[in-house]
């Protein structure tokens, strides 16, 4: 294995380890709030996967580099809905007039 590789193994492991143990210590009553705001912010996983699909080379990397846009658009546009749900149940309702 390449040195590269390893590397980034060795990063995705952490990551993986310090979000799991960030998002571990916050509240349920903040979990979903705090998740709909980040994958609606999460709009440089777009950035990235079609920057990875502009290099890709062969046609492995290019399926992969397309279901990477895929899937964090999928991602970004689930986060606003479920932002704009939530954010809609805090909206007053208009008095009825008898």
């Amino acid at each position: 294995m390449s040195e590269l590789f390893v590397q980034g193994i060795v990063v995705f492991v952490l990551a993986a380890f310090v979000g799991f143990e960030v998002i571990s210590k916050v509240p349920q009553t903040l979990h979903t709030p705090l998740m709909s705001g980040a994958n609606a912010i999460s709009g440089i996983t777009i950035v990235g996967a079609i920057l990875a699909s502009a290099f890709a080379d062969g046609a492995a990397a290019t399926i992969l580099a397309l279901l990477a846009v895929v899937f964090a658009t999928i991602n970004v546009v689930g986060g606003f809905l479920v932002t704009d749900r939530m954010l809609e149940m805090f909206k007053r309702k208009p008095a009825k007039k008898e």
